[in-house]
């Protein structure tokens, strides 16, 4: 054990041989500094991964923008990574994890049409919710699993704002409605006619029309393909990357 020297003579400091004591006006790295920001932790995974983690949460923020209090995943902020992880040759595939409660129908569907489009194998996951809009972006993927105990509250197309009361206003509800139901049953193996039972069900919910849909529920009516979480969403999608499509959905609508 060693001791130095204060500035008055005394030795007032160890110091481990071979350790150094960190000097308390030294900053922090950049990379640390910005980990504990952003994740809250020191330490973050080395390595250049060749999967590519994209989550929706919250309210799919589309035209409007939501108030400040609100949870949202802007839909101009996820179509650019999407095209990123289509066009970067390292990103072999995308893993996508949901816990929203809907929100804008049109960015929501666009959202989804950019996923089922993608060259690459994507996996999605449903955790807690994937409810309303984010059921078309759950089926979407190559392969869909949600969590045992998540749900997918499947119901019409709602509106708010001004409604003008003209038969137009509701046709174009209904022909938005299909848009839905079309994406939906192609690309899950849902029939269409088990899809609008669900849908326009009632007493399901409260004071209102639909239903929600559990895990195991989701994977019976054949919306969803597996119940799980991410090691086997993981598990899947590498599989899927070295070249084994077997277990993946049939249905769908080749892109």
């Amino acid at each position: 054990m060693n001791y130095i020297e204060g500035s008055n003579g005394a030795k007032n400091e160890e110091v481990v041989p071979g350790e150094t004591n960190p000097n308390p006006n030294e900053n922090m790295p950049p990379t640390t500094m910005g980990a504990i920001k952003e994740l809250g932790q020191t330490v973050v995974p080395s390595g250049e991964p060749d999967i590519f983690c994209l989550t929706i949460i919250g309210q799919i923020e589309g035209h409007i923008v939501m108030p400040p209090q609100n949870k949202t995943t802007k839909y101009e902020h996820i179509i650019p990574q999407l095209v990123a992880a289509e066009q970067n040759k390292n990103i072999k595939g995308l893993l996508i994890i949901l816990n929203t409660v809907g929100g804008d129908v049109e960015a929501g569907l666009a959202i989804a049409e950019m996923i089922a489009s993608l060259s690459k194998p994507t996996v999605t996951v449903v955790i807690g919710g994937g409810h309303s809009i984010g059921v078309p972006i759950a089926v979407s993927s190559t392969y869909s699993i949600i969590a045992e105990s998540a749900t997918m509250t499947i119901h019409p197309i709602r509106m708010n704002g001004l409604v003008i009361g003209v038969p137009q206003t509701f046709e174009y509800m209904e022909k938005m409605q299909e848009r839905v139901v079309k994406f939906v049953t192609s690309h899950s193996r849902i029939s269409e006619e088990q899809f609008r039972d669900l849908m326009f069900k009632t007493g399901e919910l409260n004071r209102d029309i639909g239903t929600a849909v559990g895990g195991l529920d989701a994977v019976k009516y054949g919306l969803m393909d597996e119940v799980g979480g991410i090691g086997a969403a993981l598990a899947h999608l590498n599989r899927m990357i070295g070249g084994d499509f077997s277990a993946s959905t049939p249905g769908g609508i080749t892109q």
